[in-house]
């Protein structure tokens, strides 16, 4: 995606689609569901998990009319409607559906952006004349919306504002010109302003329900009392200007990446496993080149295979690192298709790199010869997965986290890492740490100096030298306030061996007895 920002002209046509039951109809059609048939009948609601339990994330018609509403407690509804039905809500399957559905709407348009949860908006400025006019454009939403399954409100204004206004508020398939905006959006109530919902309940506290009543104050007293507001959804004054394309609004384009993609159309149907691997080494060859020419590898492989019956058979595969070795592919896909019936046969196969990252050249005699002998650490990973399954291989990652035991957690090799902004600032650490620190006996120097002596495992141990301390506090949002600081000294023994010790607690800090002191690492 790309910023875009629009000054929204009054020439400009913006179309704003409005899919109310967007969760729901997707879940329709995942489950092969039709709109009043099957999944209308009884009540259905989908939950969102949430810190006080299971929340009503979208209900249907059925349990709407026994008082089922979204945003109520599961517990509350069904006391409501004991019948209900539920299903896990998935807002991150919705967000994905919802960007490829702004793909597809750029069939009315230029460019489209996201509005989420569950609309669109759609530039279609010069485009109407190819639909027969604007009337039958949003004609031809509605009915392409409709044959996929999903029932959506549409309209039609200069602003993307009074676009989502009319949508939501107004009446289905409004076209509204640049001319007398104000007295057309007037009646609107002031939620269709795009408005937080405590400025909502701060404008009907002082009797301001409809636009045309924010817009007969004096702008004075509207920029006086929102002053303080920067954000556009907290600002009326900020979200009205937006509405008559007084101010520009920044849009932000979805824009639609191009996936690698290499197939084979055979003359003949095949059935036997050799032809289709013969087949899948040519495919690896193809998309190897593809990706060399983009200067990237892949790190998720997709295998489509379409029968003579209709039926597709697909396989997918993750790897541990980018690469794009036509070998390694057809050896990791060689597990994956044991159990693949060919049917009558195959007359189809395409391959598809959904999730590519840069792979800049390398060395390939080096590369090479450690694929052959089985030690590239990124071959390793993908083996040991695709035998043993994602979660029996693990990698360390950092976590912001100062205490030692917690600076780091164990994921799937698959899993995406996170961005960090920079390096841990914090000091060096040990080049082992146990698994659970050991108490130790110290004598320091009181009340709170250099440790001079500690007795380890039935050993004592002359302290040489010693470095510190690093004070780290406890975690404030994870921890009771009756947690104990640790002061961390790395320290020498008299025979060069390095320890890295803390003390757990201060002797006048009231919380405890005399501090505790352990031994968490080893340095080199």
């Amino acid at each position: 995606m790309t910023a875009m920002l629009s000054s929204q002209p009054l020439s400009r046509r913006i179309m704003a689609i409005w899919c109310a039951d967007l969760a729901l109809d997707r879940w329709r059609l995942a489950e092969g569901c039709r709109r009043g048939q099957g999944s209308d009948a009884a009540p259905l609601a989908l939950i969102a998990e949430t810190a006080h339990g299971p929340r009503i994330a979208a209900v249907n018609i059925a349990g709407a009319e026994q008082g089922v509403r979204t945003g109520a407690m599961l517990a509350d509804a069904r006391t409501l409607c004991p019948s209900l039905a539920v299903r896990p809500a998935d807002p991150a399957g919705d967000l994905a559906f919802l960007e490829a559905l702004a793909l597809w709407a750029q069939r009315w348009g230029p460019w489209s952006a996201l509005d989420p949860p569950d609309g669109l908006i759609v530039d279609t400025t010069g485009a109407a004349h190819l639909f027969g006019g604007e009337a039958a454009l949003l004609a031809d939403a509605r009915a392409q919306l409709r044959r996929r399954g999903l029932l959506a409100r549409v309209a039609m204004a200069p602003t993307a504002g009074a676009a989502w206004a009319l949508a939501h508020y107004g009446p289905d398939g409004a076209v509204l010109e640049g001319e007398a905006m104000l007295e057309r959006l007037g009646p609107l109530p002031v939620a269709a302003l795009r408005l937080d919902d405590e400025v909502l309940l701060l404008l009907r506290r002082l009797g301001l329900k409809r636009i045309e009543d924010l817009a007969g104050i004096g702008r004075e007293a509207l920029a006086r009392r929102f002053r303080t507001r920067r954000a556009p959804a907290a600002n009326p004054l900020v979200r009205l200007d937006q509405l008559l394309g007084r101010v520009p609004e920044p849009l932000l384009p979805v824009i639609g990446q191009e996936q690698p993609m290499v197939q084979r159309r055979l003359m003949e149907p095949i059935r036997h496993r050799s032809l289709l691997d013969r087949v899948l080494a040519d495919l690896a060859e193809d998309m190897a080149r593809a990706l060399e020419a983009r200067g990237e590898g892949a790190r998720r492989l997709e295998l489509a295979a379409w029968k003579v019956d209709g039926d597709v058979l697909a396989r997918r595969l993750e790897m541990a690192a980018a690469t794009r070795d036509p070998a390694h592919v057809c050896r990791l896909f060689a597990a994956r298709l044991d159990d693949l019936d060919a049917g009558f046969g195959i007359e189809l196969v395409r391959l598809i790199a959904p999730w590519t990252e840069p792979l800049a050249l390398a060395q390939a005699d080096l590369d090479a010869a450690a694929e052959r002998h089985g030690t590239s650490l990124a071959a390793c990973m993908d083996r040991l997965t695709v035998r043993l399954g994602e979660g029996a291989v693990r990698r360390p990652l950092p976590r912001a986290s100062h205490l030692p035991e917690r600076a780091q957690r164990w994921t799937p090799p698959l899993a995406p890492q996170p961005g960090l902004q920079e390096d841990f600032a914090f000091h060096e650490r040990p080049l082992k740490l146990l698994d659970r620190p050991e108490p130790i006996a110290v004598i320091y120097e009181a009340p709170d100096g250099l440790p001079r002596l500690f007795r380890w495992r039935g050993g004592v141990h002359e302290i040489a030298r010693a470095e510190g301390p690093e004070r780290i506090a406890p975690e404030w949002w994870r921890e009771r306030s009756t947690v104990r600081l640790r002061d961390y000294y790395r320290i020498e023994d008299s025979t060069g061996r390095r320890y890295w010790i803390y003390r757990h607690g201060l002797a006048t800090d009231g919380r405890g007895d005399a501090p505790e002191w352990f031994l968490q690492g080893f340095c080199a």
